[in-house]
C-alpha cells in the first residue's frame, strides 16, 4: 500500500508541477513585440476620421488611435514617394541616403532597418508598394508591385518570378499579408511591412464602393479657390491645380473619346494615354462593371460641359476628384480591419505594435491643389497612429514634432537592437510610453529636390517648429518664406518681411543653419544635386 501511494504521490506531482509550468508559460511577459507597419500612398490625414470626420469615415483606421496613440504633428523630411520610403527604411535624410526623388535609383549599399531585425532574429516580410527596387533587403518573403503597380489585376514582384493576380489590389495585398500570417513560425517574433498602393493617383475605386461614393458631394476646401497673394512664386508656378492640370480623362475618368469630342483642353495626350492603359487591364466583366456607373457620369458631363464657367468646372473636378480618392480609401479602412480582426482573433494583439501612416500628406483641394511635394502642411503632414498594447495608453495623443525619419530606430529600440550611429532619426518609444520628458527634439528639417519635375514644385528646404515654418526656396529663385503656425493655420500669409517677425526670422535662420549642420545637409550638396540634373539632363542649361 506505501508503494502504491508513492507511485500516486509522484505522478499527481508531475500533473500539478505541468500544469503550474503550463500557468507561467501562459501568462509570463511577452518577450520581443512583433511589429505590424502599414503604410498607405498618398493617403492625407484630413481623409481619416481620427483627424477629422468631413470627408469619410474609417472606423477600422481609428481603431489604432483608440487603442493607443494618435500623433497631431507627424510630418516627411521629403514629401514624395521613393524618398520618403528610403528614409523610413534607412533611417537618414534623403540626402545622405541619396533617394533625393522619383529619378534616381536607391543606393542598395544601405543598410536597412528590416535588415537587423532580420539579423536579430526575426521573421520579416513586405508586401505590396515599394516603389523601388525589385529585391528589397531583409525580408525573408516579398511580393510587391513594380514601380507605382495597378489597381486592377495588378502584376507583383517575387523571388520566383513576377506574377499576375486577378482582383483589387488592396483586397490582394491583404490577402497575401494575412496567408504570410497563418504560415510564419509562432516561435519567432516578425515584423511585417503592409504596403497599400491606394489612394495613389489615378485612383480607381473597388467596385462594390463605384456607386456609394459617385453619389456623394463633399464639402468643399476654405481655399479651394486660392489665389496665392502674399506668398512666394513657388506656389504660383506650381502645376498641380485641380482646373489647370487636373487630367478630366485619367483622374476624372471622362472617356478619351468623349473628352475630344467636347473640346476639352487636356495639359498633354498622358492622361488620354493613361485612362486607355487603365481601362484596358480591366476584364470584360470589370469593363461592364465600370461602365454601368461611369458611363452615366461620362453622359452627364457631356451635358455639362459646354456651359461650364471655370468655377463651375473647378467644382466638377473637386467632386470627381474626392469620389474616387475617398473610395479608394474606404476599401483600405475596410481591409485595415480585416488585419486588426486577425490579429484579435489569434491572440496576437497584446504583443504587437502596428503603425499605421503614410508615406507623406496629400492636398484635397486645400489652395486649389492636388499632389504633395511642398512643405506646406497638407503635404508635409502625414497621418501616424500607433498601438502597443503594452506601452501605449488607449486614446492618447501627441502633438510633439515627430517625423518618417524616425520609424527605423523607433522599431529598433522597441525590438531590443542597437540602432546604428549614422541613422539620423529619434525613437519615439519614449513617447509611446508617455515619457516626454526623454523627447528632445523641437524642430524638424525638410527638404525637396525634384524641380524641374512633374508638377514644377520649387527646390526648397526649411524647418519646423510648432510655431513656425521657415522656407528657402532656392536654384531659380531665392526666396525666403515665414508662417505662424499659431495664428495661421492655413498658411496663406508669409511673414518673413514683417517687421514684427525680424527677431523671429533672425533666430530661426540661425537654428536652420545649425540643424542643416547637424543633419550633414549644406549649399555644397545643393549644388552637387544640381548638377546631377544637368548631367541626366533634367536640367536644361540656359544659352
Amino acid at each position: 500500500m506505501v508503494l502504491k501511494s508513492n507511485k500516486i504521490f509522484w505522478v499527481l506531482a508531475i500533473v500539478a508541477f505541468g500544469l503550474l509550468f503550463s500557468c507561467q508559460t501562459k501568462n509570463e511577459k511577452p518577450g520581443r513585440p512583433n511589429i505590424i507597419f502599414i503604410m498607405s500612398d498618398d493617403h492625407a490625414y484630413q481623409a481619416i476620421s481620427a483627424y477629422s470626420d468631413k470627408l469619410i469615415e474609417t472606423p477600422n483606421i481609428d481603431r489604432i488611435a483608440d487603442e493607443g496613440m494618435l500623433f497631431t504633428n507627424a510630418c516627411v523630411s521629403n514629401s514624395i514617394c521613393a524618398p520618403s520610403r528610403a528614409t523610413i527604411l534607412t533611417g537618414k535624410h534623403t540626402h545622405i541616403h541619396g533617394k533625393i526623388d522619383n529619378n534616381f535609383p536607391f543606393d542598395t549599399t544601405n543598410v536597412t532597418f528590416p535588415q537587423l531585425l532580420q539579423d536579430a532574429g526575426y521573421q520579416t516580410a513586405m508586401f505590396g508598394k515599394l516603389h523601388f527596387g525589385n529585391n528589397p533587403k531583409g525580408f525573408d518573403e516579398f511580393m510587391i508591385l513594380p514601380d507605382q503597380g495597378d489597381y486592377y489585376n495588378p502584376e507583383f514582384i517575387t523571388r520566383k518570378g513576377d506574377t499576375t493576380i486577378q482582383g483589387y489590389v488592396t483586397d490582394i495585398i491583404t490577402d497575401l499579408t494575412l496567408d504570410w500570417l497563418g504560415k510564419r513560425k509562432e516561435e519567432k517574433p516578425f515584423m511585417l511591412m503592409y504596403l497599400h498602393k491606394a489612394p495613389h493617383r489615378e485612383w480607381l475605386p473597388a467596385e462594390r464602393h463605384y456607386r456609394e461614393f459617385t453619389q456623394k458631394t463633399f464639402p468643399e476646401p476654405e481655399t479651394l479657390f486660392d489665389d496665392y497673394k502674399g506668398r512666394g512664386s513657388a506656389a504660383r508656378e506650381a502645376e498641380m491645380n485641380l482646373l489647370k492640370h487636373m487630367t478630366v480623362s485619367a483622374d476624372n475618368k471622362i472617356y478619351p473619346e468623349v473628352a475630344k469630342e467636347l473640346g476639352v483642353q487636356e495639359p498633354s495626350e498622358w492622361g488620354f494615354n493613361v485612362f486607355k492603359s487603365k481601362y484596358a487591364r480591366f476584364t470584360e466583366e470589370q469593363k461592364a462593371q465600370w461602365d454601368a456607373v461611369y458611363g452615366p457620369i461620362n453622359d452627364e458631363f457631356a451635358q455639362l460641359y459646354p456651359n461650364m464657367t471655370d468655377s463651375a468646372f473647378m467644382r466638377w473636378k473637386y467632386q470627381r476628384y474626392m469620389q474616387d480618392y475617398l473610395g479608394c480609401i474606404a476599401a483600405v479602412d475596410e481591409n485595415v480591419g480585416r488585419l486588426l480582426d486577425y490579429l484579435d482573433k489569434n491572440g496576437l494583439s497584446e504583443n504587437t505594435m502596428v503603425v499605421y501612416t503614410s508615406d507623406q500628406g496629400f492636398y484635397l483641394g486645400e489652395h486649389g491643389w492636388f499632389d504633395k511635394r511642398f512643405i506646406y502642411n497638407e503635404s508635409f503632414k502625414t497621418p501616424l497612429l500607433v498601438k502597443w498594447p503594452e506601452k501605449i495608453a488607449p486614446g492618447s495623443v501627441s502633438d510633439e514634432m515627430v517625423q518618417n525619419l524616425d520609424f527605423a530606430q523607433t522599431f529598433l529600440e522597441a525590438a531590443g537592437v542597437q540602432a546604428p550611429a549614422d541613422m539620423q532619426g529619434e525613437s519615439l518609444v519614449p513617447l509611446l510610453e508617455g515619457k516626454n520628458d526623454r523627447w528632445t527634439r523641437d524642430a524638424v528639417y525638410y527638404h525637396y529636390y525634384e524641380y524641374p519635375g512633374f508638377h514644377m514644385v520649387k527646390r526648397h528646404y526649411g524647418m519646423v517648429t510648432k510655431e513656425f515654418k521657415l522656407a528657402h526656396f532656392y536654384y531659380d529663385v531665392d526666396e525666403w518664406e515665414l508662417y505662424d503656425r499659431q495664428k495661421d493655420s492655413l498658411e496663406l500669409h508669409n511673414v518673413y518681411d514683417d517687421p514684427a517677425y525680424a527677431d523671429v526670422v533672425k533666430t530661426l535662420k540661425e537654428e536652420l543653419t545649425e540643424i542643416r549642420e547637424k543633419y550633414k545637409d549644406s549649399d555644397e550638396l545643393d549644388q552637387k544635386f544640381i548638377d546631377r540634373y544637368k548631367e541626366k539632363g533634367l536640367i536644361k542649361e540656359k544659352k
